[in-house]
């Protein structure tokens, strides 16, 4: 892909955001930045990304309640959750709720790197139904 892959990221830790979108933009990606569940979604609308990378723990509207969204207007759309505070129930959630990737923070970033990568190889078949690191 000559563009680079387009991802969401969705989260509340706006440095940690801002951090890993740079990291990724210097790797030929397109990232786009929303610090809030509602604005993630609002995003969501105005332009659909290649891929997700969502938080679990924000106020308001939680990333399980995020998800849950998305998988009901896009189900196809790849999600990865990158989260520092989540409960064994929330990743059941997010696993049942068919996420592509599971990264703890803080995120290895060569293997989200890698995940991502095989997003942009359209001979790679896409991305494995689950990866969980952390």
């Amino acid at each position: 892909m000559a563009t680079g892959l387009s991802i969401l990221l969705i989260d509340d830790e706006e440095d940690f955001i801002r951090t890993l979108a740079a990291r990724l933009e210097l790797r030929g990606m397109r990232p786009r930045t929303a610090f809030s569940g509602m604005q993630g979604l609002e995003e969501l609308e105005r332009e659909a990304p290649d891929v997700v990378l969502l938080d679990m723990r924000m106020p308001a509207l939680s990333g399980i309640d995020v998800l849950r969204r998305i998988r009901a207007a896009r189900p196809e759309l790849p999600v990865m959750i990158i989260t520092g505070h989540c409960s064994e129930q929330d990743r059941d959630q997010a696993l049942e709720l068919g996420v592509q990737g599971y990264y703890s923070k803080p995120v290895p970033f060569d293997e989200l790197l890698g995940s991502l990568r095989v997003l942009q190889d359209p001979s790679g078949g896409g991305l494995p139904r689950i990866r969980a690191v952390g």
